[in-house]
């Protein structure tokens, strides 16, 4: 009963795909995120991230709540829990190494990722996305300028930036196994929202959470849509 919307951004989409790092800021992104809405004429919309689309979100989320039903974020933590936890907490500073891997000028990340038939692209997938979905990956990876793009992320992203509380109804679905995001991080999520607030923290499950539960993930995200439409069906007018 929803109409769903998966977005190619830029850098991921050929057509899309500028050279200069500066053209990756998080205000450009999240830029693009209402400017979809606005072609599509949503005016407003349940917004789902997962990752890099979940560090977005939060940001969309905060500075422009008008656009927004309800947020649903996957494995990523509000910014400042998450680049506060960088900075202090030794686990997640420990999880967090390879962001200044991926910055590495010059073209020495790209090498590296793509070094012998781009193993180490497959390893960080730890198997639970299935090999036909890893190739794709590879494959559009591979496009000429897409891996530097894909990279350019990480190169403007600034982890002294700080964005406001978060006021939306929230879904935050974190995995134990996170590899890339601590324990440390996820629980603080929670000071930074003021609205209604959801955690849910899966034991056992990892940084693909969409690959390895997918059903569990969608009934679960169409349950806190559902929650909202009642919230507004039956609040006082």
């Amino acid at each position: 009963g929803y109409r769903v919307v998966a977005v190619d951004q830029r850098g991921y989409s050929p057509a899309a795909r500028p050279s200069e790092v500066e053209q990756y800021v998080a205000t450009e992104l999240c830029a693009d995120v209402l400017g979809f809405a606005e072609v599509l004429g949503a005016k407003e919309f349940h917004l789902v991230g997962h990752d890099w689309g979940g560090l977005l979100a939060w940001q969309v989320a905060a500075e422009h709540p008008a656009w927004i039903r309800s947020l649903t974020v996957l494995a990523t933590p509000h910014h400042n829990a998450f680049f506060e936890a960088i900075e202090h907490d030794a686990d997640q500073k420990r999880r967090s190494q390879y962001i200044n891997f991926f910055r590495m000028p010059g073209g020495m990340a790209e090498a590296y990722f793509a070094a012998d038939d781009w193993q180490f692209l497959r390893r960080i997938y730890q198997g639970k996305v299935t090999p036909d979905m890893v190739e794709d990956n590879i494959r559009r990876l591979a496009e000429p300028e897409a891996l530097t793009a894909v990279l350019n992320w990480y190169r403007a992203l600034d982890i002294r930036v700080r964005i406001g509380q978060v006021c939306v109804p929230t879904l935050y679905v974190w995995g134990s196994e996170d590899m890339a995001v601590g324990e440390t991080a996820a629980r603080q999520t929670a000071q930074y929202v003021n609205g209604e607030f959801h955690f849910e923290r899966l034991d056992g499950k990892s940084h693909w959470l969409l690959e390895e539960v997918p059903e569990w993930i969608t009934a679960r995200t169409l349950r806190h849509f559902q929650s909202r439409r009642a919230a507004t069906t039956h609040s006082p007018t």
